[in-house]
């Protein structure tokens, strides 16, 4: 804990100590000896030591919290965090002449749901306390709209929307009015936290107002997109004031409400949403509407929508590397929004295109869109392609080791595969295996990235700086994991 208190002053001059993290007394005892020791210049360190009661970690009742808090004061904190079901049990429920920290934050953890919600909230008076917090689980975009809203109308409030629903409104929330946002040093202590490093580098949340332009990706599944890598350091590297965030979406009409609320001037569209979008736009780019799926929306002024999509050149430009594509057959294994741009683009260029996929009837229909073939799984064993494609999301981190076709079914002499993350997918893997030659799927997130990326701002993109973000990021995430 000593450690991560240095690291995080390197980063940030406010500082939470979580001493109910901490495993006994005795380490609680030891470590505010070292920091009663210290010479930290400005910092200001909020003490919390939260029962379980309150979503802590901490088995003690309340006489041994406020004997901790107690504790933290003498070794030099000025701040510590209450929970509201301490202070109901205090005499008076006031903790005015108690020794703790001399400003407390109340602080109010709901894991389950967004608690209704007043429409301001300020520091209860004559009960000690300065500051007040909701930490709540947000089980919809629009939940943590309305406290983002309770931020924006009340003073001294801290807004912590919790779990990947509301982690978009976290990193808005000091923009949107919070005192406060917190980011972990390593391990999170809430669902749906972005670590210290990512919140001020990536996202750049202490630098956003209600003038920064933002932009972000809808899918389901979002966490493991490398579009706010890709976008984002875009921003940085042209000084764009826009900010690009990852909106996990179940319901397109749930994120829709949100869009004035959140001021967003545009979004990626992902999995599985690229088709149901269609009919919330006001306008379409003919290509987009031809190859009916839609991956990149502008929002214009008026709140009206408008599509276009650049999968079908991030499939191109990322292709033609290694293969001529006109006169090629090439196989697309799946049927939706991503398939439906590959094949667009591929038999635009004059590609003999083939279709396989799980859903019979999806396939046939697609085939049907653009003049291509259907072949049945069964005959992937013996039928050979210049090239085949998997469009599903099957072998998608987390299911690395999982393969959407089979080692004997890769007759051909290039296999890309459109998932990013794992860079190397099963896929990938079992190709280079039989000394085929593989295109990697962050080829083509990268260049329907640039495209995109042009479109929102009207600059070039810098590329050079995003590709080597891009693939840095990916590295890391697989160090990460470790292999498998």
């Amino acid at each position: 804990m000593a450690k991560l208190v240095r690291s995080g002053l390197r980063q940030t001059s406010t500082v939470e100590l979580r001493l109910d993290w901490l495993s006994s007394d005795a380490e609680r005892a030891r470590f505010l000896r070292w920091l009663g020791k210290g010479h930290f210049g400005k910092a200001t360190f909020l003490a919390t030591c939260r029962r379980r009661e309150g979503g802590g970690k901490f088995a003690g009742g309340v006489d041994r919290e406020l004997y901790w808090l107690t504790q933290a004061r003498e070794a030099g904190c000025q701040w510590c965090d209450l929970e509201v079901e301490t202070l109901r049990k205090l005499p008076g429920q006031s903790v005015e002449g108690y020794p703790v920290p001399p400003r407390v934050l109340l602080s109010l953890h709901d894991f389950e749901r967004m608690p209704d919600l007043p429409r301001r909230m300020n520091p209860p008076a004559k009960v000690g306390v300065a500051a007040v917090k909701i930490a709540a689980e947000a089980r919809s975009i629009g939940d943590s709209v309305r406290l983002l809203r309770l931020a924006r109308n009340s003073r001294n409030f801290v807004a912590a929307p919790m779990g990947e629903l509301g982690l978009p409104a976290r990193i808005l929330a000091l923009r949107e009015g919070s005192a406060l946002a917190y980011a972990p040093i390593a391990t999170a202590t809430a669902p749906g936290q972005v670590s210290m490093a990512e919140l001020k580098h990536l996202y750049r949340a202490h630098e956003l107002t209600r003038r920064t332009r933002v932009y972000g990706v809808i899918g389901e599944p979002v966490s493991h997109s490398l579009s706010p890598v890709l976008h984002n350091t875009g921003f940085i590297a042209r000084h764009v004031d826009a900010v690009y965030l990852p909106f996990l979406v179940h319901d397109l009409r749930d994120f829709l409400a949100a869009v004035p609320e959140f001021s967003v001037r545009g979004f990626s569209v992902t999995h599985p949403h690229k088709q149901t979008i269609l009919k919330y736009l006001k306008e379409c780019d003919p290509l987009a509407a031809e190859i009916g799926a839609v991956n990149t929306v502008v929002v214009r002024r008026d709140g009206s929508l408008s599509g276009s999509n650049t999968d079908y050149l991030g499939v191109l430009r990322a292709l033609e590397k290694k293969l001529r594509i006109k006169g090629s057959r090439i196989l697309i294994f799946g049927a939706g929004g991503s398939a439906r741009a590959a094949a667009f683009a591929l038999v635009r260029v004059g590609a003999a295109v083939a279709i396989c996929a799980r859903r019979e009837k999806a396939a046939k229909e697609l085939a049907r869109a653009f003049g291509a073939e259907v072949v049945p799984r069964a005959a992937l064993r013996t039928e050979s392609f210049d090239a085949i494609l998997n469009a599903t999301p099957v072998g998608m981190h987390p299911h690395d080791s999982v393969s959407p076709l089979a080692r004997n079914e890769l007759n051909c002499r290039l296999v890309m595969d459109l998932i990013t993350r794992p860079h190397k997918t099963q896929l990938l893997k079992l190709a280079a295996s039989k000394g085929l030659a593989t295109v990697p799927g962050v080829e083509m997130l990268l260049a329907q990235g640039y495209a995109q990326w042009e479109l929102w701002t009207g600059k070039p993109a810098p590329e050079p700086a995003i590709r080597r973000a891009v693939l840095a990021a990916l590295r890391a995430a697989e160090n990460s994991r470790g292999p498998h």
